[in-house]
């Protein structure tokens, strides 16, 4: 049997990868890289390895210890780990950082796609087992959008395609034609929570792949917590981009959309 890796943060998506990869003959050896992964990983994978986002060098080892040649790497893993002080770099890591002529997302995860590849480890497209979550276009839920939500999410858009070009986030919140908060290192929930603030309810949130979006790393993916921080922020519609945008649990977050009175499309 075949084996892949998977360097897996928060979330469901290291879950749902580990599950269509082993229904297609793999065997899915998981480096859990946070404490915070998904308990249902260690069912569903081959073998799961508890370790740290900064212990690079332990990571290559692992995967090279179990015969894999090609990963993918899923899951939430907060840019604000690697500046708070909380993770201890390696050695590895810190002389990768040293090198990079700046730290923005791309810049980083470009950065480990060539240490692995140093060790003869490919880092392969997130999408290629899980491609089915990502919508068509449709109206997903209930509830249709208004005119002024149409015109929103087509603000939005334009909006999130900006700043993905200037790799800063891939999430805009905007109301009446006005941004009201930008996604960086805080990270999806946290923008749609303050942009919620900001708007007093009723905004639209869109998320959209970069322009250049590498497959590798980094894919939209919106799921259970993002329709959470919707209710909470009383924002009431959200827009993705169809088929691009891995959309996880979709069941699950339909159902909380429309007790919520969210619209959602994929456009």
């Amino acid at each position: 049997m075949e084996k892949i890796g998977l360097l897996a943060g928060v979330g469901r998506l290291p879950v749902e990868f580990a599950r269509a990869a082993r229904g297609m003959g793999f065997g899915v050896i998981a480096v859990a890289v946070v404490p915070e992964v998904d308990e249902e990983l260690q069912q569903v994978a081959d073998k799961t390895v508890q370790l740290n986002i900064g212990e690079l060098d332990r990571v290559i080892r692992v995967l090279k210890e179990e015969g894999v040649s090609q990963v993918t790497m899923l899951g939430k893993v907060t840019k604000e780990l690697l500046f708070s002080g909380s993770v201890r770099l390696d050695d590895r890591l810190q002389r990768m950082f040293a090198a990079l002529p700046d730290n923005r997302d791309d810049t980083i995860m470009l950065g480990l796609v060539r240490e692995l590849a140093s060790e003869g480890i490919g880092v392969f497209d997130q999408t290629a087992f899980i491609r089915s979550l990502m919508p068509a276009p449709a109206i997903l839920t209930k509830r249709e959008p208004s005119a002024a939500e149409r015109a929103d999410m087509e603000f939005g858009f334009n909006m999130a395609k900006a700043i993905g070009g200037l790799d800063i986030g891939q999430t805009v919140v905007v109301k009446n034609l006005a941004v009201m908060a930008v996604e960086a290192i805080e990270g999806t929930d946290a923008c749609i929570l303050r942009g919620g603030r900001l708007s007093c309810g009723g905004a639209t949130v869109v998320k959209a792949a970069k322009p250049d979006q590498d497959l590798r790393f980094d894919v939209p993916a919106v799921g259970v917590n993002t329709i959470r921080a919707m209710c909470e922020a009383q924002a009431k519609a959200l827009a993705i981009e169809a088929g691009k945008t891995l959309l996880v649990d979709r069941d699950k977050v339909i159902k909380i959309a429309d007790e919520c009175g969210i619209t959602i499309v994929a456009m």
